[in-house]
């Protein structure tokens, strides 16, 4: 009987989704060129995007695909916002897929067993949360990332400001300073930055994307400083930077702070394991010799 269920669920799987993927996954087949790094089943991803399209998930679960929508703009870029964040769901519907051939599968080569398809069935529902929580882990570390890197680019922007430069040339200094950072993403913000201003658009435009591209409340704050302060110039305008940069110097330490303790909570359980080991080592042998 586990094997005929194994071989039922196998077949219906494979066929459900080769049937979708055939009749009405034409539409849906150009989204697998989006630019979405670790997005590992994209050309498998048609059939699983006619189904959320089809099931109305943006009308139903409205608040849980809004935050997923914040989170792809922030790791992934505004453009096509809306066509990424369908594909990260049929990700997740993938792997859940995929978990659920793979119970099938375990169930034929155990024999029958009903294990396979419970492993398989489990998995299924958990990993997609796995998958959305580290989505939501590296939005995390991306904001880390800006906040720590902030202070340091307020502090160069205000030296260079108090020096007679512009505003613009001294972003631009400090982003051709950094040009080693390819991938850190305040300076990919604001190197985007640069090619809108390149490509025509104002000042103030360009900060305000670059203040909805980061979505960080803090650099909402710093593009709002400056945009308010920069026709003043002189010294009003780089008191305004200092202050806003001891303010941030203070969040960065409360970071590192938080950092720190992150790291010492982690060795606890490792050091609790090797303390346990070092007990059995020690106290084995003194046992066996008061039994004997």
């Amino acid at each position: 009987m586990g094997i005929v269920t194994a071989v039922a669920g196998f077949l219906a799987l494979t066929a459900g989704w080769l049937g979708l993927y055939l009749i009405k996954g034409e539409p849906y087949r150009y989204m697998a060129g989006l630019d979405m790094p670790g997005i590992k089943l994209k050309k498998w991803s048609p059939p699983f995007l006619f189904l959320l399209h089809a099931g109305r998930i943006g009308s139903r679960l409205p608040i849980v695909v809004f935050r997923i929508q914040r989170a792809v703009q922030k790791i992934y870029g505004v453009r096509q916002a809306s066509e990424k964040t369908m594909l990260f769901l049929a990700e997740m519907m993938g792997f859940s897929w995929l978990m659920l051939l793979g119970g099938c599968v375990l169930s034929l080569i155990s024999g029958g067993s009903g294990a396979g398809l419970i492993i398989g069935c489990l998995l299924a529902a958990v990993l997609p949360f796995a998958i959305l929580k580290d989505l939501y882990s590296k939005v995390s570390r991306r904001e880390e990332a800006m906040l720590l890197e902030l202070p340091e680019l307020l502090n160069k922007m205000t030296l260079l400001v108090g020096a007679g430069e512009t505003v613009q040339r001294a972003i631009i200094h400090c982003v051709e300073r950094k040009k080693e950072e390819e991938c850190h993403p305040l300076y990919r913000e604001l190197r985007q930055t640069l090619t809108e201003w390149e490509s025509g658009y104002s000042f103030q435009q360009a900060f305000e994307n670059l203040s909805k591209r980061c979505g960080v409340q803090e650099i909402s704050v710093f593009t709002t400083t400056i945009l308010l302060n920069m026709r003043r110039g002189g010294t009003d305008f780089v008191m305004s930077l200092r202050d806003l940069s001891q303010i941030l110097w203070s969040k960065r330490t409360a970071i590192t702070r938080t950092r720190g303790e992150q790291a010492s909570s982690k060795l606890v359980f490792p050091m609790a394991v090797l303390f346990m080991v070092v007990l059995v080592l020690v106290g084995a042998p003194a046992f066996m010799m008061m039994n004997f």
